[in-house]
């Protein structure tokens, strides 16, 4: 059956369509915070909401995955990193990496940042942090993009190969 592996690619596309408008909105709001000093920390606030939101939108896809194409999803209280990790395997005869070393190592501040917007609050953030991260933000995404757009022709091409069967 050949369907699941295009779902899983229409997925892939449609959500990193999603997370370039986080990435988009992240950017803003760090504009803004350097235009209106006075309410910088509400800019960058809402900037690190997008950061959370980029890395979760990801991990999203990852789960999906790991659920549809490696039928193992890690579990236990290092499931994200784990999880991240697994998208730098390629595993013989199942299916190439879906991420680069490259993408991991730009991912791991992200994922550790995500993990502070979920247990402090809101006025406890490291505005400086955030800026370094909405900078950088770019970039890794197009990293991550490619990466994932290339393992989204991957399935393209094995539900191919499935119908030809």
């Amino acid at each position: 059956m050949s369907e699941p592996f295009l779902i899983l690619a229409a997925r892939i596309r449609q959500e990193l369509a999603a997370i370039a408008r986080t990435v988009a909105h992240a950017e803003q709001a760090l504009t803004r915070a350097l235009e209106q000093p006075s309410d910088r920390h509400f800019f960058l606030e809402a900037a690190a909401l997008n950061l959370h939101d980029f890395y979760t939108g990801l991990e999203r896809l990852w789960e999906r995955i790991a659920r549809t194409i490696d039928r193992s999803v890690p579990d236990g209280p290092a499931w994200h990193r784990e999880l991240l990790q697994q998208m730098g395997l390629s595993v013989p005869d199942v299916r190439p990496a879906v991420l680069s070393e490259t993408s991991i190592q730009q991912l791991e501040e992200y994922l550790a940042f995500r993990h502070v917007v979920r247990n402090i609050y809101a006025f406890e953030f490291d505005l400086e942090r955030i800026a370094r991260l909405v900078k950088a933000l770019h970039s890794c995404f197009e990293q991550v993009q490619q990466d994932l757009l290339t393992f989204a022709d991957w399935l393209d091409q094995m539900a191919q190969r499935m119908k030809g069967k």
